[in-house]
């Protein structure tokens, strides 16, 4: 069985090997792109990346990247002047909240290592930054790969339905950007299939207890559609110990 280390990135060479990874799924195999993403380096990069910390996880003994989460905490958004995400959706009434936020995103494995352990390492070394910073509330947008909505009104529909964030947390995308996810009503869908549709990424944070914010966000740059998705700390902890032995806050 494969052994991993989780680490933050403490180096420039960490972070580039952390921005090729990213560059070779989000670019490479997803059609994504952005103003700083540099083609002759192969890094995909933006300019949030100095305010965030950079998890990595790496084959024991090697130097290689296999994963990354990119971790914003709120202190570190008042320097970054926001969160990443308040480019897509209202963040107020989140912020109002007067809990502790960390904002998740480029969450991606090597596509030799899906499916496997790789992700409950990347997931408990997340457990372990939660606790250390006393955080109360995971949120980040994931996505669904492509714009085409008409093909993806059933999954959407289904996020809507069932996994709706409570009042008090229910962030919205920006009304000149916002996407209608209720496009099917709950009776006539089909929830098997609707779920099948679901990216993997985004049915374990429903398993772990995540929830979606209200409306969609279409990203032609990433060649992506956009969903909020908000986790109490609490219950993924609790969640993600008995489904996957992470550890505590």
């Amino acid at each position: 069985m494969t052994e991993f280390t989780v680490k933050l990135a403490e180096t420039e060479a960490e972070l580039h090997a952390a921005q090729r990874l990213r560059y070779d799924v989000f670019v490479h195999e997803l059609g994504g792109g952005g103003d700083l993403v540099d083609h002759a380096a192969g890094l995909e990069r933006d300019w949030f990346d100095p305010y965030f910390d950079h998890m990595i996880l790496t084959v024991k003994d090697s130097a290689e990247v296999v994963g990354v989460y990119r971790l914003l905490r709120g202190c570190q958004a008042k320097a970054a002047g926001g969160f990443y995400s308040e480019s897509e959706y209202d963040l107020a009434r989140l912020k109002a909240s007067g809990k502790r936020l960390l904002e998740l995103g480029r969450s991606c494995l090597h596509r030799d290592f899906r499916g496997g352990t790789a992700m409950h390492c990347l997931w408990r070394g997340l457990a372990h930054y939660v606790a250390q910073h006393r955080i109360d509330v995971l949120f980040g947008v994931a996505s669904f790969h492509g714009t085409d909505i008409a093909t993806l009104a059933a999954p959407l529909s289904l996020l809507h339905h069932r996994h709706l964030a409570p009042l008090d947390l229910r962030v919205q995308a920006h009304e000149g950007s916002f996407q209608p996810m209720d496009m099917i009503a709950e009776g006539a869908l089909d929830r098997r299939a609707a779920m099948v549709q679901v990216p993997s990424l985004i049915k374990a944070y429903l398993r772990l207890g995540g929830c979606v914010g209200e409306g969609a966000f279409v990203d032609h740059k990433f060649n992506t559609t956009d969903v909020f998705l908000i986790m109490d700390t609490a219950q993924m902890n609790a969640r993600q110990a008995k489904i996957y032995g992470g550890a505590k806050a």
